[in-house]
């Protein structure tokens, strides 16, 4: 069998978590749509709208992500999810001179926003899904899977 649902998660014989990845961030996306509206009121505080974010859009992302081995190209699928609902939630900074709404960059999604990024969330779960496989009995691992 060359791959496998099991738990919501597609597991292949070739280790490779692209697919996977491209159907989380396809079902973040469909979360974030669904509390768009939401989202989009003006006069719900950013730290209630990075709330909803933390707590409803990244758990569908971050599922069973102990497991992927990130490549570069992942890793970048990742930050830009990341940066395009942050400049959703944030919507576009307006320019003092010429009134325009321009596109937040970067460091200023940063500074909004002040949970660490998907990447460094991703690894220090992996750190403590691993810490938790190497402290379990040995009789254990093999009952589990």
């Amino acid at each position: 069998m060359e791959e496998f649902r099991y738990l919501r998660t597609t597991v292949s014989n070739q280790n490779s978590f692209q697919e996977e990845i491209k159907s989380r961030l396809k079902s973040g996306n469909a979360y974030y749509r669904s509390v768009q509206n939401l989202l989009s009121f003006c006069l719900l505080a950013k730290d209630i709208k990075i709330k909803i974010h933390r707590n409803i859009i990244l758990p569908v992302v971050f599922y069973w992500c102990e497991t992927w081995s990130l490549t570069l190209r992942e890793k970048r699928r990742l930050r830009v999810f990341e940066n395009r609902v942050l400049r959703r939630l944030f919507g576009p900074k307006r320019d003092e001179v010429t009134v325009e709404g321009r596109k937040l960059h970067m460091e200023k999604l940063n500074d909004l926003n002040c949970s660490p990024n998907v990447i460094r969330v991703i690894k220090s779960r992996r750190v403590r899904w691993t810490g938790h496989v190497a402290r379990m009995g040995r009789g254990e691992v093999h009952t589990r899977f």
